[in-house]
C-alpha cells in the first residue's frame, strides 16, 4: 500500500462521519499523523473494540456490551414508565438530565416513507408488545420534533390508544432564557397551544 493510498484511505474513512467533508477529514487525518500519533493509535483501538464489542440490548435496543444493558437491569428503575426515543444518543441526553428514572425503548430510527423506513424497520411490533406487557403504565413519546419524529410519535400514539395503553408526549415550547422575537414561529405556536 502506497503512502498516498494509506492517507487517502484514512481521509475517506473519516468522511463517513456525519457532517465531515473532504476538508475536515483531511485536517483531522493530517493532525493525527503529524501531531498526535498516540491519539491516532488510541482512536484506532477504541473504534476496533467498540465495533466488535458493542451490540444492542435485547430489551430496549440501546448500545450495550452485555446482552441486557445496565439501565434495563437496574432494579431501582421504574418499570411502569417506558420512554420511547429515536437513538441511543437521545437516550443518553435524557439520562444526563437525571430527571427520568424509568426504562427506555430505542427505535434506532424514525418512520420515513420517502427513505423506505416503515414500522417494521424501527421495531414497532416489539415496542407494542412491551408496552402491553402489563407492567408498563405509561409510554412517554420522546421522538424528535422533526416531521419524521412527529409522524413516528403519531403512529405510535394511535396504536397505543387502540390498545388502551396510556401515553404522553414530551412538552415543547419556548426555551428558558430566550427572547420571543428570536424564537421561530412554530415553537411559539406550539407553546401557546400547549400552555399550562
Amino acid at each position: 500500500m502506497s503512502d498516498a493510498h494509506s492517507l487517502d484511505a484514512l481521509i475517506q474513512a473519516l468522511r463517513r462521519l456525519p457532517g465531515v467533508g473532504v476538508k475536515s477529514a483531511s485536517r483531522m487525518a493530517f493532525h493525527l499523523l503529524q501531531h498526535d500519533r498516540e491519539g491516532a493509535q488510541l482512536l484506532a483501538r477504541a473504534l476496533q473494540e467498540a465495533a466488535v464489542g458493542v451490540r444492542h440490548c435485547t430489551r430496549c435496543h440501546t448500545f450495550s456490551q452485555a446482552e441486557i444493558c445496565a439501565t434495563c437491569q437496574d432494579p431501582a428503575r421504574d418499570a411502569s414508565k417506558l420512554c420511547v426515543v429515536e437513538t441511543p444518543a437521545d437516550q443518553m441526553a435524557l439520562e444526563r438530565t437525571g430527571a427520568y428514572k424509568g426504562l427506555y425503548y430505542v427505535l434506532m430510527g424514525k418512520l420515513s416513507p420517502l427513505d423506505g423506513i416503515g414500522p417494521r424497520d424501527i421495531g414497532l411490533k416489539s415496542l407494542f408488545e412491551r408496552a402491553s406487557d402489563g407492567t408498563v403504565r405509561e409510554v412517554i413519546l420522546a421522538t424528535n420534533f422533526t416531521a419524521e419524529g412527529e409522524a413516528t410519535a403519531h403512529v405510535i400514539a394511535e396504536a397505543l390508544k387502540a390498545r388502551g395503553v396510556a401515553f404522553t408526549r414530551l412538552a415543547r415550547g419556548v426555551p428558558i432564557g430566550s427572547e420571543l422575537e428570536y424564537v421561530d414561529l412554530g415553537t411559539i405556536a406550539h407553546a401557546l397551544v400547549d400552555r399550562r
